[in-house]
């Protein structure tokens, strides 16, 4: 049995649940982190020196990154999630650092600026730039949406789940001015469709508004 410990509202813990349910294999996730702490007991420490969620324990072996543990289960119990040409697979790549490095800071920003931060601290300020970005970010998604289904050609693969995590929240916030991203929005209703993803990512987040603590 795979276990994989994180909370069910935890952005990086997502990316990986979502990859894990993808496989099918059979698992269990151990609530840890925000109000379950646990991330600095000797136990846990021991899988992952950086006190960070998610961690994976696949019958012994050990893994953290939310990133890498997409790519690992992907390689080990899922290969219809990789494409099957190099080059395809480093447009895989491309688009799951791309998302790390572009889209998943703005859009967390976004996150945490507009929910996170009780109403009384927010900066309207730094809202608009967080979102002003995010969208920049989505209308690269959307450029290149315009001529196939998924990331990579027209078939779901892992290069989609860094990226698609952060729809749900992105669409389902509250007093944000969101224009018209037509091709992204069709990916979205493609990707609520995935039972993984409807049980991984499109976490209610009522918990969050205004909680600054992780």
């Amino acid at each position: 049995m795979i276990r994989i410990w994180g909370r069910a509202s935890a952005f990086n813990l997502q990316k990986a649940y979502w990859a894990l349910l993808e496989t099918g294999q059979i698992h269990k996730r151990v609530d840890a982190g925000g109000d379950f702490g646990g991330l600095d007991t000797p136990e846990f420490l021991a899988r992952n020196p950086n006190g960070r969620i998610p961690v994976i324990d696949d019958d012994g072996f050990v893994l953290w990154e939310s990133q890498a543990i997409i790519r690992y289960l992907a390689d080990r119990y899922a290969p219809d999630l990789i494409p099957g040409d190099v080059q395809a697979r480093a447009l895989a790549a491309q688009w799951m650092d791309w998302a790390q490095t572009s889209l998943l800071p703005a859009a967390l920003d976004l996150f945490w600026g507009g929910v996170r931060t009780p109403k009384e601290k927010q900066s309207a300020a730094f809202v608009d730039r967080a979102l002003k970005r995010t969208v920049a970010a989505l209308t690269i998604l959307d450029n290149e949406l315009a001529t196939h289904s998924y990331l990579v050609g027209d078939s779901f693969s892992l290069a989609d789940i860094p990226a698609g995590t952060c729809l749900y929240r992105f669409f389902e916030m509250e007093g944000v001015e969101r224009p018209e991203l037509p091709h992204v929005t069709a990916w979205y209703a493609r990707l609520c469709k995935r039972p993984a993803y409807q049980q991984a990512v499109m976490v209610p987040f009522d918990d969050l508004i205004g909680k600054e603590n992780f």
